[in-house]
């Protein structure tokens, strides 16, 4: 009787301490502040690209979920309007550069022959005129010829004279060529020619787009066929090796989300392994975009400001959109 009796009021203490203990835990995690779940989505850098011309589509030569490196042919463009400045540009070139040619060596020497054959018609003319006005002028003395014949003679005389030196200057300047302010005219008239091709060339290029980045191809715009306008996006492409996690954080909990701050996070679409991440931009400016009242008789409202981080490694299987978790202690 007297061990039981023991049994019994061993048991009498026992479960009520016990119970005491189970409830106070209760009570006690009932007070504990609940963990704040944060959640984040993944984004990365896109890249458009598109052409400096328009012009139909010929051809495009990736797909979606093509991973595309840097200078792989994107897709290509027909233009014929480009083609026919092309050619009208080089016409323009060859016509200059001709122009610039004939300046620089001058006249032809038929061109010279020609001058010096007019300076000497001119010469012999001249000449005979003089003679003339000589044989007039001793008539005159003589009484025998009019002062007005004499007058005459002398102004035919002067006008020969006036034609030959006329037809001297062109020969010589037949013989020493363009001058020097002409040629370099020319010559800079050639080097715009030759711009204009390179412009032109420049914009033919263009329908050929290449790729600037590396990256996957996320979406394919326009196809063979379709018109694509002076810069309108093509292809685009995405960099997952340059994603980042956008998270809306209450201002009341932005102390732990500061510049160059570490965070583990969870991806779902991954599976359960925690990642470490680095905050590397916080909103300069805060909003409502998911608010709540803290203190309605207050009135004060909650801001939210955007975080962006990164992964402390790269981490494989990574897709834009996926579901970043973070669980922190209020």
């Amino acid at each position: 009787m007297s061990q039981l009796t023991s049994k019994a009021a061993k048991l009498a203490v026992v479960v009520p301490v016990a119970l005491v203990g189970w409830l106070g835990y209760h009570f006690w995690n009932a007070y504990q502040p609940e963990p704040v779940h944060l959640q984040g989505q993944i984004e990365a850098q896109q890249y458009s690209i598109s052409s400096k011309v328009p012009g139909r589509i010929d051809q495009v030569w990736v797909r979606k979920g093509d991973h595309v490196e840097k200078g792989d042919l994107i897709f290509s463009l027909l233009s014929p309007e480009i083609d026919a400045k092309l050619e009208q540009a080089k016409a323009g070139e060859q016509a200059a550069d001709a122009l610039a040619e004939q300046a620089e060596k001058g006249a032809r020497t038929q061109e010279i022959a020609a001058a010096h054959d007019q300076w000497q018609k001119a010469k012999a003319a001249a000449s005979l005129m003089e003679k003339t006005y000589k044989r007039v002028d001793n008539l005159y003395k003589e009484g025998v010829m009019a002062e007005q014949k004499r007058d005459e003679a002398f102004t035919q005389w002067q006008a020969a004279q006036y034609t030959e030196q006329a037809a001297y200057q062109m020969y010589a300047m037949a013989k020493e060529g363009a001058r020097v302010e002409t040629k370099r005219a020319a010559l800079e008239k050639a080097r715009m020619a030759a711009g204009a091709v390179a412009e032109v060339e420049a914009y033919v290029a263009d329908t050929k787009i290449v790729s600037w980045f590396d990256g996957e191809v996320s979406q394919v715009l326009l196809h063979p066929g379709e018109l694509a306008p002076q810069g309108f996006p093509v292809v685009s492409v995405m960099d997952m090796n340059d994603a980042w996690a956008v998270f809306n954080v209450r201002e009341d909990a932005l102390k732990d989300y500061q510049m160059g701050q570490s965070f583990d996070a969870v991806i779902p679409a991954l599976g359960d392994k925690t990642y470490t991440f680095t905050v590397t931009h916080v909103a300069v400016m805060g909003d409502f975009a998911t608010w709540r009242t803290t203190d309605p008789a207050k009135g004060f409202d909650m801001r939210t400001f955007e975080v962006e981080a990164r992964p402390a490694q790269p981490i494989a299987g990574l897709r834009v959109g996926m579901s970043v978790l973070v669980e922190s202690a209020q």
